[in-house]
């Protein structure tokens, strides 16, 4: 699957690792929180560019679907990926053969791709296969800049604070294209407007 297993062949623009973050802010409605070991991250949800893909995000976080799914692929200088429902989850049924290949029981949703925003620091976007109408639950929060994402994935959100605790999660094996043993994990996910 295309950023479930992207080739790393994307060239990350080195030097511009600066905080890129949107001047967008979310509602608590709007508002995602991923507990992670080293803290809170909080992401503004962006219905405004992709409300199918930001529905389905807030009724599988409603359910509980993210809690204890693991960051399976994480390249130092690129992404972190998560969202893994299906194989991800390090409570239940994690299998680190295979997370990273699947999604949700919820129907894969049509590409929402944007051309007013760019994928920059903290930008949070929809992993697809290389179908672009593939997206399920998997997302990836961007640790730097790289404008050959820009039209082609779906940007779903932009981390507001936190950034430090996503610098934080656990490397993958760059000779293995991000994936990492014994990874990291989303401990909790909710929307703020639930309450804790």
């Amino acid at each position: 699957m295309q950023l479930r297993k992207l080739a790393s062949s994307f060239v990350v623009i080195a030097g511009l690792v600066g905080s890129s973050f949107s001047a967008f802010a979310a509602e608590p409605e709007n508002t995602m929180v991923i507990s992670l070991k080293g803290g809170d991250v909080t992401v503004a949800l962006r219905p405004d560019l992709a409300p199918k893909h930001v529905e389905q995000i807030k009724a599988l976080v409603r359910e509980g679907a993210y809690d204890n799914v693991a960051f399976h692929r994480v390249i130092d200088g690129f992404m972190a990926q998560t969202g893994d429902v299906e194989f991800g989850n390090m409570k239940s049924g994690y299998n680190a053969e295979r997370a990273g290949t699947g999604g949700s029981k919820k129907p894969d949703l049509p590409a929402e791709f944007s051309t007013s925003e760019h994928f920059v620091r903290g930008t949070v976007g929809m992993a697809r296969a290389q179908n672009p109408n593939s997206a399920n639950s998997q997302f990836f929060i961007m640790y730097a800049p790289n404008p050959g994402l820009d039209g082609d994935y779906t940007i779903v959100g932009n981390v507001e604070s936190g950034m430090e605790f996503v610098d934080g999660i656990k490397k993958g094996d760059a000779a293995a294209n991000g994936v990492v043993s014994s990874p990291d994990r989303m401990i909790k996910v909710r929307i703020a407007s639930d309450g804790k």
